[in-house]
């Protein structure tokens, strides 16, 4: 008995799924964009289609058939055709302001062709994924072209003036992903900076993808965005990258940083063995969460003493981060939980991480800050105020901070 092996295309097992209600909906999109037209062609001339009055400013000359593409689908679109006279007397062909001539995708159409790509479908998959609706009107040039926009779009946002941005605060930090470079899949490092702005809005400032996280990589950044002209901010939240804390310390050695808790609390259990994790970050935990200041250095001193005894290495890591592991001690109370940590760029993180995993290894350089601002700009993640953004305003105090064990 010979085997059956015909396949069954995509288009052909969904074609059971249009419904009535669906066509009925195009074609009302389609009769609606013929009579914007008529109207627009009308306006022009300054009479009806049968009108006789005078002072008409040209004549109509039937249709042209145009293919259009949407949200909706494909449709077919009888575009009117007239002859309009200026007031000079000149004439000219009528053009649809509405449906420009050479446009066969609406703006909608193209950004969920790019929306697809972005989500990590690559260009086969697209065309496949989107044939049914489409009608086998996406190409692979059309998936390119949108692809396109929103390299233009990309480009013009990392280029966009930061001179009237009222930044108070930059979070820095990086994440590592895989892309192929000369056919061969190598790691990139993606560095993002993320301002907050006087009222407590977050928002993304630059994200470069380069060879690794050195001082020159994050000088290279943030003399970027000095020369889009950013002010220097008055709090510099950071993951304790030595590259980024030297980049830092060499352009504004006066503004106080904070090295981020979630961060050391990683590095303190890469100092012990598995049995004391618990115990560490119980310890740990109690510290940098305390309610007060004075029960926060007496932990501090608690913690050094303890863990001096019974694992050094895990107490000279403390001290190695030294004070800028507290300066969020400075500041009011109802600021501490946004200041402490850079986890509002680690949620960006985790969630380009989870875009990715189906892809393994980016096609390119360029596609890695792209899909990571795409999160953004598509408002697949929205970002909010700070926590304790409403004292702001307020100045840090001095305060001594005693790291006496």
């Amino acid at each position: 008995m010979s085997k059956d092996n015909t396949a069954v295309g995509p288009v052909a097992m969904l074609d059971d799924w249009i419904d009535p209600l669906e066509q009925a909906l195009r074609d009302g999109v389609q009769n609606y964009l013929r009579d914007l037209l008529e109207l627009e062609v009308t306006h022009a001339l300054g009479r009806l289609r049968y009108g006789r009055q005078g002072g008409a400013n040209g004549h109509r000359n039937g249709h042209r058939s145009r293919e259009l593409v949407s949200t909706m689908g494909r449709m077919r679109v009888a575009v009117p055709r007239a002859r309009v006279v200026d007031g000079d007397g000149t004439q000219r062909e009528f053009k649809s302001a509405l449906l420009p001539r050479y446009r066969r995708l609406t703006p909608a159409a193209l950004a969920l062709i790019a929306n697809a790509y972005l989500a990590g479908v690559n260009t086969r998959r697209v065309r496949r994924a989107l044939g049914s609706l489409f009608g086998g009107a996406v190409s692979k040039d059309t998936v390119s072209r949108a692809w396109r926009k929103v390299q233009t779009d990309f480009v013009a946002w990392s280029r966009r003036d930061l001179s009237a941005e009222p930044i108070v605060r930059l979070i820095l930090d990086g994440t590592v992903v895989k892309v192929r470079l000369d056919r061969k899949a190598t790691t990139l490092s993606i560095l993002v900076v993320m301002g907050v702005r006087a009222d407590g809005q977050k928002v993304v400032l630059s994200m470069r993808a380069m060879g690794g996280e050195s001082q020159a990589a994050w000088r290279e950044v943030l003399d970027d965005l000095l020369q889009r002209g950013m002010r220097p901010p008055a709090l510099l939240i950071i993951d304790g990258g030595k590259g980024l804390e030297a980049a830092l310390a060499a352009l504004w050695p006066a503004i106080p940083v904070q090295r981020c808790t979630v961060h050391k609390h990683r590095n303190l259990l890469a100092h012990a063995p598995k049995k004391l994790h618990e115990e560490i970050g119980a310890d740990y935990t109690d510290m940098i969460y305390a309610k007060t200041v004075a029960q926060v250095q007496n932990k501090r001193r608690a913690f050094l003493r303890k863990w001096k005894l019974k694992c050094r290495a895990v107490a000279d890591s403390l001290e190695e981060a030294g004070d800028r592991l507290f300066t969020f001690l400075r500041y009011p109370d109802v600021q501490w939980k946004s200041i402490r940590t850079s986890n509002a760029i680690e949620r960006l993180h985790e969630e380009f991480r989870r875009r990715i995993k189906i892809q393994c290894v980016l096609p390119c350089q360029e596609t890695a800050c792209m899909l990571f601002w795409a999160l953004l700009a598509g408002g697949q993640i929205v970002l909010r105020k700070v926590d304790g953004w409403q004292a702001l305003h307020e100045r840090p105090r001095e305060l001594e901070l005693d790291r006496a064990a």
